[in-house]
Parts: structure tokens; C-alpha cells; sequence
């Protein structure tokens, strides 16, 4: 752990590089080290962890992750314009950051760590949704890393942690909830960014869980889910009837109501129904 950090402040390596945030990129920069810090210990233990960023910018959470003992950290960032800002981090912690300029959606992760992983990331909000369900779709599962501590708009991380009955529970609460243990840990104000966003963010956490025997397939629960929530007013008689050629059969086997709203499933329901499509599929 680092008690002082040997670089430049950000807002100067920001304004000497004449560096701004993109809306096309969906950035909004950190640049409060005690806030960053924060993030960086919310996480839980990172020392002697390779921790996989996305979207680092400037680098201010990646300059908060070595002070507080990250071993190395991976940071893949698509702006070519923050390379110099990040090649000098490099510099400071030499053998210790690994920059991949690239698409994180397209970006191989796993081969890129050593040892033990941790994902922290303030996500970029235009792919925050896609990356998560990625990581959440790793095959096989248990993961390649240990837990994720991810910033999402605070809409999206009430969806991620919703429970059945719950305005924001849908598709992705189920994928989040069926492969790990959610939990919100903070919120953070829109003025803590440059630029400030129009909405607050959350910061949430999710552990791996270590799946059941009779755990169904990610790609069966996500398919049920999509028809389900894709008419959330509907009654699933009817939005199965996309994905199943007798809804009020299947209903009846997994034990739900047929007038049921997706929105009143749980994950125990939704895997019923999963185990029950690759029946059908697979004769």
C-alpha cells in the first residue's frame, strides 16, 4: 500500500494533455482520490490480486488500485488519447500495469491475468449492461476471477439487485442473482464526475456463486427470461408462447400461474422453466 502518490494531479495531467470526456465513449472522468480510494477499498482485498480495469481514462481509479496494493492491474481502454496518461502510470509502477487499447466487448481477458482476479471498474455507462452479462455468461463457471466491484447509473444497479415484485426486477436481476451474490455499496453523486452526469451512480458488488448440481444453462434462463420480460405486461401464457409451443403445459410443470406476470417469478421459477426449454429443445 502507497500513502502518497507520485503523480501529477489529474485535473492537471488533464488539462496539460487537453484531455475531455466523450459522450461517444460514455465517459465521465473521477478525479477525487479519496473518493476513488474508496472505491478501491470497498472492494475488499486486492493486495497480491491482478485486478482487471475497464475504461480507466485518466487513470485515476487505476492510481488509487496500486495505492491500495493492487500486484498489477490490466486496464483496457479504446481512447488512444489517454496511452501517454497511462504509459506514465506504467512508468511509475514499472512491470506492474498492463495497458490493452482496445474494445473491452472483444478483449480476451483471462488472458491477460496471473494468479488471482478482481474486476473493478467505474464502467463506461454505453456498455455497462453488455460487459456485465459477458462476464456473467463465463463458461465454465466458477469464473476466472474472484468478484466484481462495478459503478453502474444507479437505475441499472437497482435492476441488478431487484427482488421478485420490485419495479426494476427483470432480465438482468435473474442472470445477476442465478451466478452471483448482489449488493449495492454505495452511491455516488454526479458531482463527483467531469463531467457531471444527469443521474447518480451506485457501486455494486458481485461474488461468484458456486453453482448447484442441478444448475440449468445460462443460455436456457436467458431465453426464458428475454421472452418473459420482452412483454412484462402480458401474462406468461402468453409471452412463452415465443419460445414454448405449449405455454400452459410447461407453466403447469414448473409450478407457476398462468396468469402470472414475469415480474412475480423468482430465480427458483425461472430455472424451472429453464430446465424445461432444454427438454424441449433436446427432445
Amino acid at each position: 500500500m502507497v500513502d502518497m502518490d507520485p503523480l501529477p494531479a489529474l485535473r492537471d495531467v488533464i488539462a496539460s494533455l487537453g484531455l475531455s470526456a466523450k459522450k461517444s465513449f460514455g465517459q465521465n472522468f473521477l478525479l477525487d482520490f479519496n473518493l476513488t480510494r474508496r472505491i478501491a477499498r470497498a472492494s475488499g482485498k486486492i493486495d497480491g490480486f491482478t485486478v482487471i480495469e475497464i475504461g480507466p481514462g485518466p487513470g485515476g481509479l487505476t492510481r488509487a488500485l496500486f495505492m491500495e496494493g493492487a500486484r498489477q492491474v490490466v486496464v483496457v481502454e479504446s481512447d488512444l488519447r489517454f496511452k501517454p496518461v497511462l504509459n506514465a502510470i506504467s512508468d511509475t509502477y514499472p512491470g506492474r500495469l498492463h495497458v490493452v487499447m482496445g474494445d473491452a466487448l472483444k478483449t480476451p481477458l483471462q488472458s491477460h491475468i496471473d494468479g488471482p482476479c478482481v474486476i473493478i471498474a467505474n464502467l463506461p455507462y454505453n456498455v455497462a449492461t453488455a460487459l456485465l452479462i459477458n462476464w456473467l455468461k463465463t463458461d465454465p463457471w466458477p469464473p476466472w476471477f474472484e468478484r466484481m466491484t462495478l459503478m453502474f447509473q444507479k437505475e441499472v444497479a437497482a435492476r441488478i439487485v431487484a427482488e421478485p415484485g420490485q419495479k426494476a426486477y427483470g432480465r438482468l436481476s435473474v442472470l445477476s442473482n442465478f451466478r452471483c451474490h448482489t449488493q449495492t455499496l454505495f452511491d455516488i453523486n454526479p458531482k463527483a464526475f467531469t463531467p457531471p452526469p444527469k443521474v447518480t451512480s451506485t457501486l455494486v458488488e458481485l461474488i461468484p456463486k458456486i453453482p448447484q448440481v442441478d444448475a440449468p444453462d445460462i443460455g436456457d434462463l436467458e431465453a426464458v427470461t428475454r421472452a418473459a420480460f420482452s412483454q412484462r405486461r402480458k401474462m406468461l401464457r402468453s409471452s412463452l408462447k415465443t419460445i414454448f409451443p405449449r405455454p400452459l403445459q410447461i407453466l403447469k410443470l414448473a409450478e407457476i400461474e398462468p396468469d402470472w406476470r414475469a415480474e412475480q417469478v423468482d430465480l427458483a421459477g425461472f430455472c424451472r422453466l429453464a430446465h424445461h426449454l432444454h427438454q424441449e429443445k433436446n427432445g
